[in-house]
Formats: C-alpha cells, sequence, structure tokens
C-alpha cells in the first residue's frame, strides 16, 4: 500500500480487521450473487455489524467508532477487493448513516442509525428517477402533507436494495412549495404497504444486490419519519449535498481495493506465464502495464487519502470539497477502469474467460463510472468548482505570465470580449 506509512496505528488495525472480515467471505455468496441465485446478501451485513465494521465515522453514541474518512478509506479499499455489490451494500450504511448522522433527530438516530451500523437494519437510497438521471431536482416524486404525516407519490429507479432493504433514503417534493430546491424533503420510507417493487433489473455486472425501479403508492409516512422531523421539510437540497461527499468517496476507495484485486491476479500470472521462453513479465509490454497499472492504483489511493483528510479538517469551503470529492470519485472510477483492462490484456484470452475474476471485475467496475453521478458530472463539478474559487482569488506568488519575453505587449493580448 503506498499510503502505509501514513497509516496511524488504530488504521493499520482496523486494516487487519477488515482484511479478516473479508476473508471469511464464502466464495460460494460470491458466485451465487453473480449467477443471481442470491438476491439480496443479508447476512453479509449481519456479519460486518456484529464485528463493528458497518459506519466506522459516526459517534459511538449510536455504535460507530468515531473515525474519520481517512479510516473509512483503508476499510473501503479492503472491501473494495470483493466486488461492486458487496462493497456497494457495505457503503450504503456510510451513506444513508450520513444523511441520519448529520440531520437525524435523536429519535431517529436511536431508531434507524444504531441498528443500521449493528447490521439489524438494512438500508437503501432513492435517487434516481426514469425522466432524471443526473438532473436530480427534475424528480416527480411528491409528497403531500395531510395533517401529522405525508403521503408519498413517485417511483425511483436503479435503487441497490429494492429488494432486500428494510428501510429506504427517498427524496421527494412537498407539494405547495414553488421552487424545486425549496420543496425537496428527505423521508426515511419504511418497507410497508405501498411500496412496491416493479422491476428487478438484470445487469451486466453489481449482481446480487437486488437493484430494482420501486414505485411508491399513496405511502404514508409519519411527520417524524421527515429526516430532521419538522424543521427538515424543504431541506432535502442540503441534504443531498452532504450526501454527495459519502456517495462519491465511498465509490473512490472500493474503486482502489476492485482495480488492486484485478492487477494483484494479473501480477501473479504474468510471472508464471511463459512465452517464448521467458515469463512473460519480461516482455515490455507486459511489464509497462504492470508499471502503469501500479502507479495508478497508487496515485489513486494518495489522493483519496488527501481528500479524506481534506474532508476532516474541517477547513475546508463546501466548494472545494465538492471539487475535491468529485475528482477522487472520477480518478479513482477511472483508474479502476484501466487498470482492470491492462489486467485482461495481461491475461490475454484466458483472462476474458471465467477461469479468472477478472472478466467479473471488469462487468463490476463498468458502473462506477456511471454511478453516483457520471464522471461527466464530476468534471462539470470539478471546473466550476475550480474557477469560481479561483477568478476570486487576488494575485498570490509569482505571475508566471509576465515571464514572457513580450509579456507587457498588451495590444497583441486579444481576448475578442464581447461589447
Amino acid at each position: 500500500m503506498s499510503t502505509e506509512a501514513m497509516l496511524t496505528e488504530e488504521e493499520k488495525a482496523l486494516k487487519k480487521e477488515v482484511v479478516e472480515f473479508v476473508s471469511s467471505i464464502p466464495r460460494k455468496l460470491l458466485l451465487d450473487m453473480d449467477a443471481e441465485k442470491v438476491i439480496y446478501p443479508r447476512e453479509f451485513l449481519e456479519e460486518a455489524g456484529k464485528r463493528g465494521l458497518l459506519g466506522l465515522r459516526f459517534s459511538p453514541e449510536w455504535g460507530g467508532r468515531g473515525m474519520g474518512w481517512t479510516s473509512e478509506l483503508v476499510a473501503l479499499e479492503e472491501v473494495g477487493v470483493l466486488g461492486t455489490s458487496l462493497a456497494c451494500l457495505y457503503s450504503l450504511v456510510s451513506i444513508v448513516g450520513e444523511a441520519i448522522h448529520v440531520f437525524g433527530t435523536k429519535e431517529q438516530k436511536e431508531k434507524y442509525l444504531k441498528p443500521m451500523i449493528a447490521g439489524k437494519l438494512t438500508v437503501a437510497e432513492g435517487l434516481t428517477e426514469p425522466r432524471g438521471g443526473s438532473d436530480f431536482f427534475a424528480a416527480t416524486t411528491r409528497a403531500k402533507r395531510v395533517g401529522d404525516k405525508f403521503i408519498i407519490n413517485g417511483q425511483k429507479r436503479f435503487v441497490v436494495g429494492a429488494e432486500g432493504a428494510d428501510l429506504f433514503l427517498i427524496y421527494g417534493k412537498v407539494e405547495g412549495i414553488e421552487d424545486p430546491k425549496a420543496a425537496m424533503t428527505a423521508f426515511l420510507v419504511e418497507r410497508g404497504p405501498g411500496v412496491e417493487v416493479h422491476h428487478v433489473y438484470g445487469l451486466m455486472g453489481t449482481r446480487g444486490g437486488g437493484t430494482g425501479r420501486i414505485v411508491f403508492r399513496n405511502v404514508e409516512v409519519p411527520i417524524e419519519n421527515v429526516l430532521g422531523g419538522e424543521a427538515g421539510i424543504g431541506n432535502g437540497t442540503a441534504v443531498f449535498h452532504q450526501m454527495m461527499i459519502p456517495e462519491r468517496m465511498t465509490s473512490a476507495g472500493g474503486a482502489v481495493g476492485m482495480a488492486r484485486a484485478a492487477f494483484e491476479v494479473a501480477a501473479k500470472y504474468a510471472d508464471k506465464r511463459y512465452a517464448f521462453g521467458r515469463k512473460i513479465r519480461r516482455f515490455e509490454g507486459v511489464s509497462f502495464k504492470i508499471a502503469e497499472s501500479l502507479t495508478l492504483i497508487d496515485a489513486a489511493r494518495a489522493l483519496n487519502r488527501a481528500v479524506g483528510v481534506a474532508i476532516d479538517s474541517g477547513k475546508i469551503s463546501p466548494g472545494k470539497v465538492r471539487r475535491l470529492v468529485s475528482e477522487a470519485k472520477k480518478f479513482s472510477t477511472e483508474m479502476a477502469w484501466e487498470v482492470v483492462n491492462h489486467a485482461m490484456q495481461i491475461m490475454g484470452g484466458i483472462g476474458y474467460t471465467n477461469v479468472y475474476p477478472i472478466e467479473k471485475l471488469l462487468r463490476d467496475v463498468r458502473l462506477i463510472t456511471i454511478w453516483t453521478g457520471t464522471n461527466e458530472i464530476m468534471n462539470l463539478v470539478i471546473q466550476h468548482e475550480f474557477y469560481k474559487e479561483f477568478l476570486k482569488k487576488g494575485p498570490e506568488g509569482r505571475d508566471v505570465e509576465m515571464d514572457a519575453p513580450e509579456a507587457d505587449a498588451t495590444e497583441e493580448k486579444v481576448y475578442n470580449e464581447p461589447e
């Protein structure tokens, strides 16, 4: 691990715990999930909860360990070697838990967060809708206030845990509020009457997590299940922006583990496989892919840790946090896709078969550049937040533009500004 020297003793101990947990996961569970014989592996979350490995960043008052992002990233990498489905289910406690931990009432934390971290309550999140993918605020799910409850109607798609989760974090617009951002509200919806799974997707990869489309038909949600209670009405936009931190950081952390898993399989193969009388790792075409993959993995891990430190510091502006988190998600997921492809190329035809897990990892990793905001959306966020900060800053350090021989030829610096 490129950041090994930076790990605290606490993080080293955590890594050992997670490695032991990941090693205990039955091979059969992974195979059955990919074969879609298992729809939702509740026992995986129950075991993680028993070992105290869920919700690491949350307060010990609710069962967490009060750790920071740098620690959670250590855990996420190790869980990532299991593939996208289990890494996602593991991360959902961090994602949904963030909303409850930051915005929830004490009663909501007691009722939902505590059993989530213990592995006794499974959770899912409903963001995407059939008519609104990246455009979150185009959501058409509606919530009508009737006395001390809301009646929710709408649907969410691509919900990991649609089959199997006990509790859903759902975003919907409260009727009677014109501004869509002011109307957006987050609800904690328990599985029950009116919560209907209408489609379970056949996926290229990332199978076994019960991913589906849910229709909410006149679902009654008590006011106390508005995230934050009565004060949380219309606070969904703030929840959404906060949630994007764990959404994207968990993807970044898990991606490193997925890439590392594929890389290590290919590196081992390259040292065993002979061609033309030599180990194939002795050939430049293979050895350069090994070097490039290792460099990419180390770079992603280091970037993720730096972003984790920035978030944990609490000293970074929300806009810059959004930028850094988007950089981590974009770079790590694209890195994973490239490294898994390198692994398959190193192994040749046998890598394309199910004799090795590379083909499954490739199918899994393809999704992570799409979910939690496509990497094109990450690019938009990165450049937007950069310019917002960069153009506000005054002169700082050396003005390199003036180091050109004719830098003062201002009449030659034509920008074609509109009149």
